[in-house]
C-alpha cells in the first residue's frame, strides 16, 4: 500500500441525497463526513436554497429549515436539473443548474471536520445511480468549475461501488456470494456478487433484480425477496442500504437474514465504496479482481510490437474500464505489409480473435520509415473505433496527412 497522503473522495450523489466519504492510505477505512460533529448524520440532501434578497446560499438540511422558515427559495430536484442542464428561477434571477450544483459541491468540500484537514485531492470518485453521456459531461463541467484537474476524476455506478467495498473487506466476508438489497424510497433493489475462483484475475458477476415498489407489509414482503434471492445458495454478508430500512420494521425478515451470515446496515456504502474504487483503480493495492459491469468494456485490444528486439502485446484498450472515458494510443513504425494487426480478447476467455486494418493508398516509402499514430476509442462496451494516421518520418518522409478509420468488435455482437 501506498504512503500517498492525497485524499481519495468518495461522492454518492442522487437526486434525493448525497453522501461524502474520504480516504487515504494512513486510515484503516473511508470516513464518512457527518454535516453535524460528533453524529453519524451522514444523508444529505441534495438541495440548495438562496436567503431571500441576498446573495448566500444553503444547503442540505440547513437549506431545508431556511425554507421552510421563509427565509430562502430552495431549489429542490438540484441533480435532476443539472442533468438536463435546465436554467432555474430563484428569487427573481434565472441559474443555470449545473451552475448551482457547482455552489453544492463547493459547500460539500467546506464541511468542517475531516475535509478541512486532508491534503489535496488525489481522485475525485462520483457514484451515481446510472452512468450516462449526460452525467459524464455534467461532473466534468463541476469538476472543471472547482478547479479539480479532469483526470483526477473518475465516475462509476452503484453496483460497481458495493464491488469495491465488498472486496475490500475482510476475507471471510465474502468467502461465498454477498447480498446488498438497496430500499431507496419505496423501491427494492438486490445485488448479489459471485466470484469465480477458477479464473485469474478472478471474474467477478453480479446479480440484479428489481423487485419494484414495497409500500405495504414490508416485513413479509421482504422476507418473500430474501427467500426467493438466496435460494439454496450460501452467503457470507449481507449489506442493507437505503432510508426504506429505517424505523424498527424488520422482524420476520431480519431473523432469516442472520442466519449463518453478517448483516450490516448502513448508508455510505457506495460512497466508501468510491473511496477504494479510486485507491485500486489508482494500483494502490494488489487487487486480485475484475468486474464487468454494464457501463464497462467486455473486451482486451492489444497490437504486437518489436521493442528493443523483443516482440510483445502492447495494450491499448483494458476489459473493466469505463467505455465512456477509456483511451488508447500509441505511435508505430510500420515494418512489412502496409497494414496493422489488432488482437481483441474477452477477459474471461483464452480465445483470442484477430482483425487485419489494411492502409489503403498509403505513400510508398522505404520499410521502417513510415511512422504511425493509433487512436482507439470505445464506441460501445464491445466495440472500438480505430483511427490510424500517417505521421512519416521527420524530414525523410513528410506526412501525407492521410488517416483511416476502423470499427472492430467482438464476433458475435
Amino acid at each position: 500500500m501506498s504512503n500517498s497522503s492525497g485524499a481519495y473522495v468518495g461522492i454518492d450523489i442522487s437526486s434525493r441525497s448525497t453522501v461524502l466519504s474520504i480516504y487515504n492510505s494512513n486510515m484503516e477505512e473511508p470516513a464518512t463526513v457527518s454535516t453535524v460533529l460528533g453524529e453519524e448524520n451522514y444523508s444529505i440532501p441534495t438541495v440548495l436554497a438562496k436567503k431571500l434578497g441576498m446573495g448566500q446560499w444553503f444547503f442540505g438540511e440547513e437549506a431545508l429549515l431556511k425554507s421552510r422558515t421563509k427565509e430562502a427559495v430552495l431549489v429542490d430536484e438540484l441533480y435532476t436539473l443539472a442533468l438536463r442542464d435546465e436554467q432555474v428561477l430563484v428569487d427573481g434571477q434565472n441559474y443555470f443548474a449545473r451552475d448551482l450544483l457547482v455552489i453544492y459541491f463547493n459547500k460539500l468540500f467546506s464541511i468542517p471536520g475531516p475535509m478541512a484537514a486532508m491534503s489535496e485531492i488525489e481522485k475525485l470518485v462520483v457514484c451515481t445511480p446510472q452512468i450516462s453521456i449526460e452525467v459524464m459531461e455534467l461532473m466534468n463541467y463541476v469538476v472543471g468549475k472547482l478547479g479539480i484537474d479532469s483526470n483526477k476524476l473518475t465516475i462509476i455506478d452503484r453496483n460497481e461501488c458495493f464491488y469495491f467495498y465488498a472486496l475490500s473487506g475482510k476475507p471471510e466476508l465474502f468467502l461465498y456470494s454477498v447480498a446488498l438489497f438497496d430500499y431507496s424510497g419505496n423501491n427494492m433493489v438486490s445485488c448479489i456478487m459471485n466470484r469465480n475462483q477458477a479464473t485469474r484475475p478472478q471474474l467477478i458477476t453480479l446479480d440484479v433484480v428489481n423487485h419494484g415498489d414495497i409500500t405495504e407489509n414490508k416485513d413479509e414482503m421482504f422476507d418473500a425477496i430474501i427467500a426467493e434471492t438466496f435460494g439454496s445458495k450460501l452467503f457470507s454478508a449481507v449489506y442493507l442500504v437505503g432510508d426504506g430500512f429505517d424505523g424498527e420494521w424488520m422482524k420476520l425478515s431480519l431473523t432469516r437474514l442472520c442466519k449463518g451470515r453478517k448483516v450490516f446496515l448502513g448508508k455510505n456504502l457506495y460512497s466508501k465504496g468510491a473511496c477504494y474504487a479510486g485507491f485500486i483503480k489508482d494500483g494502490k493495492r494488489d487487487w486480485p479482481f475484475i468486474f464487468i459491469g454494464d457501463n464497462d468494456l467486455k473486451l482486451n485490444l492489444s497490437i504486437k510490437v518489436l521493442e528493443n528486439n523483443n516482440l510483445r502485446f502492447l495494450t491499448l484498450i483494458d476489459a473493466g474500464e469505463s467505455w465512456y472515458d477509456a483511451k488508447g494510443e500509441c505511435e508505430v513504425i510500420l515494418d512489412g505489409e502496409p497494414e496493422l494487426e489488432f488482437y481483441l480478447q474477452r477477459p474471461e476467455s483464452r480465445e483470442v480473435h484477430t482483425e487485419i486494418l489494411e492502409l489503403t493508398d498509403i505513400p510508398k516509402r522505404e520499410n521502417r520509415t513510415t511512422r504511425l499514430r493509433i487512436e482507439a476509442s470505445p464506441i460501445s462496451d464491445v466495440a472500438v473505433s480505430i483511427v490510424i494516421t500517417d505521421l512519416g518520418f521527420g524530414e525523410i518522409s513528410p506526412s501525407s496527412g492521410k488517416s483511416w478509420e476502423h470499427t472492430i468488435s467482438l464476433k458475435g455482437n
